[in-house]
């Protein structure tokens, strides 16, 4: 195997094509479109395999993403994020060179895009974001049909339908179950939305939940028309932590060295918060998980500590390392972690490594 530098960023190349695989058959058996969200890998040659395995399109959160996709030639994106202030004109521009429908919880939102759209001559496909427990942006299920109509009679906007990110379900207390069933109730909430909207006159075509803790809950909803998740190309520790992957599915690694045993109780290793970001646990206080050679998880070291190129291990599974001794680590949440890298080694099974670079890092 060619010798990675250290830090480095690692894929498991048969894992991670495993997992797309894997949520391509699932969305498929669903009976829903699959649209993944890019902002995890952040790699067109990750957003070509999904592609070649059903994905429709990309979801997207920046305007740098869904510029780095459309130049791919991925022409059917969803921008869910609010296209505020000089976004406006992007998202009627980027309609220039492809389908790229918006994501907004207000008419404020959408009328300078309408104005921007009626400029440039283009037609920009707009998704009234709803609420389903989040509590960030979205809409309340109560004012949906009055925004939905609004929206629908600004010019040169296209009304397509609804979509939530139920991402409250990170913070489900209980066990597996108690995830799904609160990703099958968002699901529900959204459905209900749709067909409020429908009843008063309006066409509702997209009907489109999205996070990976509720890949096997929230698109089973009969109504759910398509699913947005994007973690699940690599899992980490937060999905492992709630059950939504398992080990052997977890595809990106830091993979770092010993460079300092001077403090007592201690190893310091060359991994801090720039190459496992200072995205927290979503169950404890650690900046990753140690992974034996084996790749079963070492629970007697933890990581408590990140400086801005030094991260701390502690714990009774340090005795035995030395200065120049590698490690391998599980970071918590992979799309924050791989908004750090510019550079990512791709390791095949026979030990080849290529290199891909991440885009519309920022």
């Amino acid at each position: 195997m060619t010798a990675l530098p250290s830090p480095a960023l690692v894929i498991d190349r048969a894992r991670m094509t495993a997992n797309i695989d894997r949520m391509s058959r699932a969305m498929r058996d669903a009976g829903v479109a699959l649209r993944p969200h890019f902002k995890t890998s952040k790699m067109i040659e990750v957003a070509r395999l999904q592609s070649e395995a059903g994905a429709v399109g990309f979801t997207c959160a920046t305007p740098e993403e869904a510029d780095a996709l459309l130049t791919a030639g991925f022409a059917d994106l969803f921008w869910a994020h609010g296209p505020v202030g000089a976004k406006a004109t992007l998202a009627a521009e980027f309609n220039r060179r492809g389908r790229v429908a918006i994501g907004v919880d207000s008419v404020e939102l959408a009328e300078p895009v309408s104005r921007e759209a009626a400029r440039l001559g283009v037609t920009v496909p707009v998704r009234l974001e709803i609420d389903t427990g989040l509590g960030r942006t979205g809409i309340r299920a109560s004012d949906a049909v009055v925004v939905a109509t609004a929206l629908a009679g600004l010019p040169n906007l296209e009304f397509e339908g609804v979509y939530t990110h139920e991402g409250q379900l990170a913070g489900v207390s209980g066990d597996r179950a108690a995830i799904r069933a609160a990703g099958v109730s968002a699901a529900e909430a959204l459905v209900a939305v749709a067909e409020d909207i429908r009843a008063s006159g309006l066409p509702v075509s997209v009907v489109s939940v999205g996070s990976t803790p509720g890949w096997d809950s929230a698109p089973t909803v009969a109504g759910v028309t398509e699913a947005r998740p994007g973690t699940y190309v690599f899992s980490d520790a937060n999905q492992l932590r709630l059950e939504s992957t398992t080990l052997d599915q977890c595809a990106l690694t830091v993979r770092a060295s010993v460079v300092s045993v001077q403090r007592p109780g201690a190893v310091i290793i060359d991994a801090g918060l720039k190459a496992m970001s200072a995205d927290g646990s979503n169950r404890g206080s650690t900046f990753g998980l140690l992974l034996t050679p084996e790749f079963e998880l070492d629970d007697t070291v933890e990581f408590p500590t990140a400086y801005e190129e030094h991260g701390t291990l502690v714990g009774r599974g340090i005795a035995d390392l030395r200065v120049g001794d590698s490690v391998a680590l599980l970071p918590n949440h992979a799309c924050g972690v791989v908004n750090m890298w510019g550079t990512v080694h791709v390791l095949d099974e026979d030990g080849a490594v290529q290199t891909w670079h991440p885009v519309g890092r920022h």
